[in-house]
């Protein structure tokens, strides 16, 4: 019986919603709502005649499209493009910079691996780790100036690795 009601009922209730409210998908939304209350109401729509449910129906439906703009007129509306400026006050967190970081992340891993072995391995200690050039000599067995220059020199080599790509 439910469905026939909503099969008979729901097409011209749905036309009606879209004609009256703002976007489809809140009509759509309002539809199910109006057939819940009904399903709810199930035994009370089984002593109604036919003619008094399709009533019953669109009463309820133009009860909650009363409801809906009763709601939207105390609710404030804000335009979108003026909450985004301060949606992220971090510019960091903006989704544009957190993919264009994610870029440059895998962009540096890349041109990472194209080190000599050493080179990763002093950067990893001194950059990932947070060891001091002293305590990374201590831990490969070679003096700290010589840890100094292999650091110097690896990050010299990957600014010149990026600076060729960006000529390319």
């Amino acid at each position: 019986m439910f469905t026939r009601l909503y099969q008979q009922h729901a097409p011209a209730l749905l036309t009606h919603l879209v004609i009256h409210l703002p976007s489809r998908m809140d009509a759509e939304d309002m539809l199910v709502d109006v057939f819940v209350v009904a399903l709810e109401q199930q035994a009370l729509l089984m002593t109604l005649s036919l003619e008094e449910q399709r009533l019953w129906l669109w009463r309820v439906a133009r009860n909650r499209q009363v409801d809906y703009y009763r709601r939207a007129s105390r609710r404030q509306a804000v335009a979108l493009n003026e909450v985004v400026e301060t949606l992220y006050e971090d510019d960091e967190q903006r989704p544009e910079n957190i993919v264009l970081q994610h870029e440059e992340y895998h962009k540096l891993q890349r041109h990472f691996k194209r080190l000599p072995q050493l080179q990763q391995e002093v950067l990893r200690l001194r950059f990932v780790n947070g060891f001091r050039s002293n305590e990374i000599a201590q831990l490969l067995g070679k003096n700290d100036g010589a840890i100094r220059t292999l650091i110097s020199r690896s990050l010299n080599l990957l600014r010149e690795i990026y600076s060729r790509e960006k000529e390319e």
